[in-house]
């Protein structure tokens, strides 16, 4: 099972990949010479800018919705195919971009490749959550953020890279464009190896390739307790949410969604999270981290781009601890609340810092040297990083994941997943000129989102740490501050055993000759 989340979210790295390079890769003097861009005004380079970087997340919107009917009637295995062609050939096609055909060919390479983002990121997180058992989901999930820095790291570092060894030339910045093709490659001939999700297989009635493709992911027979015991269980689920749907058309799903007031809710909280996770900064940060720094006092572009490698490698560090330290061991819910804390601090002294020693102006009359200050504002930002990535930068997707039934998850998902990059397609827009235009509020406004942040989540958002999904729906049935106390119980009641997993795996073989034992001398005597 780690093996096929590990295929399914290593789509996460070419998103990864892409926040890590475009940034650098379009402030290098290479790039700017090949399309003449310093003949260009200040507002026009921006605007060259904005647009390199947001169209791969307007491609992703489009993608996350018309992926959408492709996951539901033909299947996540068959979605995520699909996905990894339109990675494969939208990186082909940006390499066709020079000076003398222009920008088109990377406008166009972008926005597929941004579709077939779009179609994993609202496929593969519910493949690995609908496969996975419910100890490990979190950590299974969350691979896919954890792909997804993997390729930040890269990103950062290959730009850094090239501009260190590769003289100002075509080849220098058209490598970092190049090697999209090899995640994108990857992860388009793994997704054909892959098996399909035995709940989809239920849902489409095809019982007993799911039973084979259960037992496969679990690495049991398909009559071990376990397997015939989860099997039941994922069947039960799958009839009794027909049942409630009425029907179970292609339009099922939408009816279920706009009649149901508590669906409608839930997918209010769920949608809700990307506008908060950006409101952390993230997107801002990452696409523009140069401009960033040099908000600190540093003006070169080698320092500029070691500064961005350092800030990636200490977000990919933090998914570490996230991932195996933090998301199933203390909790989803627990995650956004206190991570919050620390970084609301940092940001206001990053604002605080601009706003009183404007070390960009500084740099701009010539003074080069990065005062204490402006080392401080650095690391506080690296604490920020470690911070945000321990809590805020994965948790939403696995939350989102879960929180719905089977018989709306695939359109839910796809929701989720176009809310996602429509406001990463905002910030990566327009967070460039506000940069420009407002400094140090923008990062006020960062620290004042993650103190109001919290508080929603405390009071609004259930804690879904171990809850399996046959019992996600009890957490909507009471205040969220006792939501997993009270599906666990409900769980316990409908689904005999059902939340004591391990006692599964306690069948063994010398238990069950003993009672076979105790029966012979009952029988004798």
């Amino acid at each position: 099972m780690v093996v096929v989340a590990l295929t399914a979210a290593f789509a996460a790295v070419i998103i990864g990949y892409d926040a890590g390079f475009v940034g650098g890769t379009v402030a290098l003097e290479s790039f700017q010479d090949e399309f003449n861009m310093p003949s260009m005004t200040a507002k026009e380079r921006s605007n060259i800018s904005a647009n390199v970087v947001s169209v791969f997340q307007a491609g992703a919107f489009w993608g996350a919705i018309f992926f959408y009917p492709i996951g539901e009637l033909l299947g996540r295995k068959i979605g995520l195919c699909l996905s990894g062609f339109f990675l494969t050939f939208g990186a082909a096609i940006s390499l066709y971009s020079k000076s003398s055909t222009g920008l088109g060919a990377i406008y166009a390479g972008r926005v597929l490749t941004g579709i077939g983002i779009g179609g994993c990121s609202g496929l593969a997180p519910i493949y690995i959550s609908e496969s996975s058992p419910a100890l490990i989901r979190g950590k299974l999930v969350g691979m896919w953020e954890m792909s997804w820095q993997v390729g930040g790291v890269v990103g950062y570092w290959i730009n850094y890279g090239v501009l260190q060894n590769i003289p100002d030339s075509r080849k220098q910045w058209l490598i970092p464009f190049a090697i999209q093709l090899v995640p994108s490659g990857m992860f388009w001939a793994g997704s054909f190896l892959i098996p399909e999700s035995p709940r989809y297989l239920v849902h489409r009635g095809q019982m007993e390739q799911a039973r084979k493709n259960l037992s496969f992911l679990r690495n049991l027979p398909v009559d071990h307790p376990y397997s015939i015991h989860e099997m039941e269980n994922i069947v039960k689920d799958i009839n009794d949410k027909k049942a409630k749907l009425g029907s179970d058309g292609f339009f099922a799903p939408f009816k279920k969604v706009l009649s149901s007031k508590k669906i409608l809710y839930r997918l209010l909280l769920t949608t809700s999270l990307f506008p908060m996770q950006n409101g952390s900064g993230i997107n801002a940060i990452t696409y523009y981290s140069p401009t960033v720094f040099k908000s600190f006092g540093i003006d070169a572009t080698k320092a500029g781009l070691q500064s961005t490698g350092v800030f990636g490698l200490l977000k990919a560090f933090a998914s570490l601890v996230w991932l195996f330290l933090v998301v199933d061991r203390f909790g989803r819910k627990t995650a956004l609340v206190w991570g919050s804390v620390p970084c609301s601090l940092c940001m206001w002294y990053i604002g605080a810092y601009v706003k009183i020693a404007n070390p960009s102006q500084r740099v701009a009359n010539g003074n080069t040297t990065q005062d204490a200050g402006g080392k401080a504002a650095q690391a506080m930002l690296y604490i920020w990083t470690l911070f945000y990535g321990a809590s805020w930068n994965g948790t939403p997707w696995v939350f989102n994941s879960e929180v719905f039934s089977q018989e709306v998850r695939t359109l839910t998902q796809a929701i989720n997943a176009s809310a996602n990059w429509f406001w990463a397609f905002v910030m990566g827009r327009w967070s460039g000129q506000a940069l420009d235009a407002i400094g140090y509020k923008f990062y006020f406004i960062f620290a004042t989102c993650m103190i109001v942040f919290p508080v929603v989540i405390l009071l609004l958002y259930p804690e879904t740490k171990e809850v399996p999904l046959e019992a996600i729906d009890y957490l909507f049935e009471v205040p969220a501050w006792r939501a997993r106390k009270h599906a666990m119980e409900q769980y316990r009641i409908e689904y005999e055993n059902g939340a004591k997993v391990n006692e599964m795996f306690a069948i063994d073989s010398d238990s069950s000759e003993k009672e076979r034992g105790r029966s012979r001398e009952e029988s004798n005597e």
